[in-house]
């Protein structure tokens, strides 16, 4: 172990990176894979999971807003646990649960079931992608935008993989094997993170666990996550208050605790961590609000079909696929900072583009090239961010910082989509038509805002690594 890592070091020292990091890499992506694979694979088979399970759709839509409400629930757990047990078992751990939770859903007997089963597998997928990027970031160092880069392709094909997949199962077999094809990939990735991550109990200072920040910031989450989807409801409205609430009194609970916090709130006094979190917000929310307001767009606006519309979406996955392998030689050249405002003001420019498309008709020559460089442009926000919110945090914080990253993250998409669905809504029922601009342009002009507000907060990120 000692040996690797001086081993590990000294290739640092000379420029490059030794087999165990790329091994360390490898291993740890399955997970991210298969937590982000997850997410998106069932959406594709919820009429056919109502009718078997003889389940209405509002009931069976759980299935996979359980399951995202578990990951953002599993979260603050995460650098507790990793603390507790180390980043390897933990990792063993949840790999078991995953694997053994899809197998369950496989062979579920209700709805009740597979949503009961979906929560335990959304749970434990929930702590797999940040230990993932936790354990790339401690293997490859200040390598890290170039490696992760690499290893966000595969991650990147699930959610454009996910309802292809989808598709093939259901055509030549029954919904049950969305869940069971997931036991053979995890008894793998189990066998390779038994083989080659390193051991690392000793590494971090166990602390007692935070019951009441738990308990206030995790329903809080899901709370707010719940109701963002319904603020058009005076339910819905009640329910993201009472999360915010609880919210509100996590922070006040957490700046009396110190060092025995869930979460380390002093970590946003630092400049670069608070910085780096506003970009995450923003790059993951206006991502999410985009995959929402252009496929309503193509459909409604422009009356194309579900099928043909899939693939007109394809160019903006290929334009992320093309900048996350170019991001290790671009802040190698440029620095993290410039290559993250770059891909900021490139995304905002492509967002107008939509607000031309919207107003003078679509054209899909068109359309593809923008929504490639969009791609391209959100590709190359949130590694660079990352890296310097990582870089600026010592070793030991890099578990809080993770988690605190990963949450902030993840609810940028839920309440920015949110807040873009409503704004559409707002002008398609107002039959809003001013300035030469209809509805949708107005909706596309509203997400270009939240894309100006992102490259602000790159522009706070800072010229040069703190560590």
């Amino acid at each position: 172990m000692g040996d690797a890592r001086v081993r590990s070091r000294a290739s640092f020292a000379s420029g490059g990176l030794d087999a165990e990091a790329w091994k360390i890499t490898v291993v740890a992506m399955f997970g991210a894979l298969l937590a982000q694979l997850d997410a998106t694979i069932v959406n594709v088979s919820l009429s056919s999971l109502a009718a078997d399970l003889r389940a209405p759709l509002s009931t069976i839509q759980w299935v996979t807003s359980g399951y995202l409400l578990a990951l953002a629930f599993a979260l603050p757990l995460n650098g507790w646990l990793i603390e507790r047990v180390g980043a390897k078992a933990l990792y063993l751990w949840c790999f078991s649960i995953f694997t053994i939770s899809s197998a369950l859903c496989g062979l579920a007997w209700s709805a009740g079931s597979l949503i009961g089963f979906r929560l335990v597998q959304g749970a434990s997928g929930g702590l797999l992608a940040p230990m993932a990027q936790m354990m790339i970031k401690r293997a490859t160092g200040p390598h890290f935008t170039r490696v992760a880069g690499y290893a966000a392709l595969p991650v990147l094909l699930g959610p454009l993989l996910g309802p292809v997949i989808a598709g093939a199962i259901l055509h030549y077999a029954t919904w049950r094997w969305l869940f069971l094809v997931n036991v053979p990939l995890g008894v793998l990735a189990f066998a390779l993170a038994v083989r080659f991550l390193p051991n690392d109990e000793q590494d971090y200072a166990a602390r007692k666990l935070d019951w009441m920040g738990l308990f206030l910031l995790s329903p809080g989450l899901m709370l707010v996550l719940l109701g963002a989807e319904h603020l058009d409801r005076p339910s819905g409205i009640a329910t993201v208050a009472t999360g915010a609430l609880s919210l509100a009194a996590f922070i006040y609970v957490e700046k009396s605790k110190g060092a025995d916090a869930l979460i380390d709130l002093d970590l946003f006094r630092r400049r670069v961590f608070s910085a780096a979190s506003l970009t995450q917000f923003f790059s993951n929310g206006v991502l999410f609000a985009g995959q929402m307001l252009v496929p309503l767009f193509l459909v409604q606006a422009c009356g194309r079909s579900p099928a043909a519309m899939g693939w007109m979406l394809a160019p903006m996955g290929l334009g992320m696929m093309v900048a996350m392998p170019s991001l290790g030689f671009l802040t190698g050249r440029f620095g993290d900072r410039s290559v993250a405002i770059a891909g900021a003001l490139l995304s905002l420019v492509s967002t107008l583009a939509l607000v031309w498309q919207a107003t003078r008709g679509l054209d899909q020559a068109v359309l593809a090239g923008v929504l490639f460089m969009r791609g391209v442009g959100l590709g190359a926000v949130g590694l660079p961010a990352v890296s310097l919110a990582y870089a600026s945090v010592e070793k030991g914080a890099l578990p809080m910082a993770t988690t605190t990253l990963n949450i902030v993250q993840r609810i940028g998409g839920p309440i920015l989509t949110t807040g873009c669905a409503l704004f559409l809504s707002w002008a398609l029922h107002g039959q809003v038509s001013r300035f030469g601009l209809n509805a949708w342009a107005w909706a596309f002009l509203a997400l270009a805002a939240l894309h100006a507000v992102m490259v602000l907060a790159a522009m706070l990120l800072p010229m040069v690594r703190e560590a």
